[in-house]
């Protein structure tokens, strides 16, 4: 480790970056590159009375819902993407256990977006005429000064923690992400403390020899970490696929609170690293999620 390593284990990136309260940023990639393996660590660590952002989150945010991590939700949609509706986060809102604030795709990038930039808020014609204003206090509709025409205001968004999951990195933070972005760059920008997960730590010649593929300036990232398929059972481009039959299983088994209690023990408190993950996976499931087919991108030249 050089002194500018930001290299460090999941269990220590949680600890010092994560304190009861926090509002997190997880899921910034849509559908793919969601954070589990970091989530898993929250849970483990029985974080509680957190504030969950993001757009698309899949069953991670159903899953820290359940353990108990959770008081608020700040979202344009939570659930399992395969088959509807996340049984934990449906018992935590009609039981009033937890806060909801409804946003559109558009609207939590724009908050994002308005964080990264550090102004106040973003406007834009989204919205308008919907039924999120009576849900959301952060948006507002407002005349524009120079066209008196109605817009919509959507207030900032400035979480404490970012949490990204990326197809490689190096020690210093700089990181490589390729397929859909989603909000991934305004989070990490508008985040006062960002951890990036990676499936492979390289060289910082790698990194260099294509700059324009770089998310975020290493000087952003707070923590390193070293996490192979710790974006599964989300899809990884250039790794592996989405895991459906996890998706089914996981609807079947999180029906009541005693049958996610069960689901995690198995899948979250028993598992301590990235090996014990892999070997409660199985090689033949690791292996059908390989990918069958390799679609490489045209080179570039970076010449002088």
């Amino acid at each position: 480790m050089t002194p500018s390593s930001k290299l460090t284990s999941l269990h220590e990136a949680i600890a010092r970056g994560v304190a009861d309260g926090s509002t997190i940023v997880l899921g910034a990639g849509l559908e793919a590159c969601i954070p589990f393996a970091a989530g898993h660590e929250i849970m483990r660590q029985r974080k509680r009375g957190l504030t969950l952002v993001g757009p698309i989150s899949d069953i991670l945010f159903d899953q820290l819902i359940g353990a108990g991590c959770v008081r608020a939700v700040r979202a344009a949609w939570v659930g399992n993407v395969i088959t509807g509706s996340g049984y934990n986060f449906r018992r935590a809102v009609e039981s009033g256990r937890i806060a909801v604030e409804d946003h559109s795709n558009l609207t939590l990038a724009l908050a994002l977006r308005a964080g990264a930039m550090g102004v106040p808020f973003l406007p834009t014609r989204t919205a308008l005429g919907s039924d999120l204003f009576a849900s959301n206090a952060h948006l507002k509709s407002i005349t524009c000064p120079f066209t008196a025409e109605r817009l919509t205001a959507v207030a900032a968004i400035v979480p404490d923690v970012a949490i990204l999951h990326v197809q490689r990195a190096d020690a210093a933070g700089h990181a490589h992400l390729w397929g859909n972005f989603g909000v991934t760059r305004e989070a990490g920008l508008a985040s006062q403390h960002v951890i990036v997960c990676a499936e492979e730590i390289v060289a910082a010649e790698v990194i260099a020899r294509d700059p324009n593929r770089v998310v975020l300036p290493g000087f952003r990232v707070n923590a390193v970490v070293h996490a192979p398929w710790g974006a599964h059972p989300s899809p990884m481009p250039g790794h592996y696929n989405r895991d459906h039959e996890l998706f089914l299983s996981y609807q079947r088994e999180s029906q009541t609170p005693e049958g996610f209690a069960a689901w995690q023990a198995r899948w979250v408190d028993a598992v301590q690293t990235s090996a014990d993950y892999l070997a409660l996976l199985g090689a033949e499931r690791a292996a059908r999620l390989a990918l069958a087919h390799h679609d490489y991108s045209e080179a570039v030249d970076y010449g002088y």
